[in-house]
């Protein structure tokens, strides 16, 4: 009996081995694991990039997890937290805002890399890699997008066409990048004075106090459906607005929404949509532009985002210098993307593609959706 007791007591210990070894220490021999931090699931890319990405860590024989911090900062610390304490080798973060640098800088202490996944984590200099699209270019296609829908190359002071302004969460400083690209090609239209602006204009986003006027909280579309009908209740009640800068896709179906709701947009009360941008290609706004409703749309292929995020996070992981098939290393004006304001981080930029109702096939094409999806844009 006596014998028997030592054996299990020894059984009981090599168990708590085996299972044991938390608080940040990865087994001997077992498969490194890299924690997947995504903002939150309402808009819904971070769904599919957090799916996209665990897949494809997983292809290249890593362990993964992911969290969804649901727009909230402390609670995708805590999330990141957890990473570090089961024993990541590397995090990918596409953060809530700039809150974040907490959370980072324990990465950094522990020797964990980061890579910035789509957002680049400002006021921290404890990471070195972001990679995302060209999001200036982004937001040139939505200025490109209005100029082309209203013939703004044709239009006049004496018949001026009315637009205003929308921006995603300011405490995403892709937003900005989104919005001066944009503006980049809408100011000089202004300047002539054959585009009006309806409601507050911040010329770029270095307006700051009118930056946050139109900007919208996290990205929220009932903050940006709210803002509209009190345009259209207020600045925008004696004019009939031509145009609409929507940062992205979800954005954009809540403003349609509340446009809907007034006669003067409603086609089945005889009005008409402003040309109406977004950028995400998700599938209800390239069916919403396929039936002629928002004007367009940026395709950003984030499974070709996922991919190269996940082939720089194993180069990393290996110590080698990255090279990235489909992604440019940002340089010249363009490496100001990765200034986080306490460094500059290497910047790898894909390359977006402009959508509107000719070429919805492009997404399609690319299996960016689901097959019942596909056959309904076809």
């Amino acid at each position: 009996m006596k014998k028997l007791s030592a054996a299990l007591v020894i059984l009981f210990a090599a168990g708590s081995a085996v299972f044991g070894g938390g608080s940040g220490q990865q087994g001997k021999g077992q498969v490194p694991l890299v924690g997947i931090a995504m903002p939150e699931t309402h808009v819904q890319r971070w769904q599919k990039d957090g799916a996209n990405l665990k897949a494809a860590v997983e292809k290249r024989g890593y362990r993964a997890d992911v969290a969804y911090g649901d727009a909230d900062q402390n609670q995708q610390n805590r999330q990141i937290q957890t990473f570090l304490t089961n024993g990541a080798k590397l995090l990918i973060v596409a953060n809530v805002n700039d809150g974040v640098g907490a959370a980072i800088a324990d990465a950094a202490r522990d020797k964990v890399p980061v890579i910035a996944y789509d957002r680049l984590i400002m006021n921290s200099g404890d990471y070195d890699y972001y990679i995302t699209f060209n999001n200036f270019k982004v937001g040139q296609f939505q200025g490109q997008g209005i100029e082309e829908g209203l013939n703004l190359r044709s239009a006049t002071p004496d018949s001026p066409k009315y637009i205003t302004l929308f921006a995603g969460s300011p405490t995403d400083n892709n937003a900005k990048f989104f919005f001066d690209g944009a503006m980049s090609v809408l100011k000089p239209y202004v300047d002539k004075g054959v585009l009006k602006v309806v409601g507050p204009y911040p010329p770029d986003s270095s307006d700051n106090a009118n930056f946050q006027r139109i900007a919208t909280e996290n990205w929220q579309a009932p903050v940006a459906k709210t803002r509209m009908e009190n345009l259209l209740n207020g600045d925008a009640a004696g004019v009939t607005l031509d145009a609409i800068l929507a940062p992205n896709d979800t954005l954009a179906r809540a403003i349609i929404e509340a446009c809907l709701a007034d006669a003067k947009y409603n086609k089945d009360a005889g009005g008409k949509l402003p040309v109406i941008t977004g950028q995400d290609a998700e599938f209800a706004s390239a069916l919403s532009i396929k039936n002629g409703q928002q004007y367009m749309t940026v395709f950003k292929d984030t499974n070709k985002l996922a991919e190269a995020a996940v082939i720089l996070a194993d180069q990393v992981i290996k110590g080698e210098t990255p090279n990235i098939p489909g992604a440019t290393l940002a340089s010249g004006n363009l490496a100001s993307i990765g200034n986080t304001g306490k460094k500059t981080v290497k910047a790898y930029l894909l390359e977006p593609v402009i959508i509107k109702q000719g070429n919805v096939n492009v997404p399609v094409d690319a299996g960016f959706y689901s097959a019942s999806e596909a056959e309904q844009l076809k």
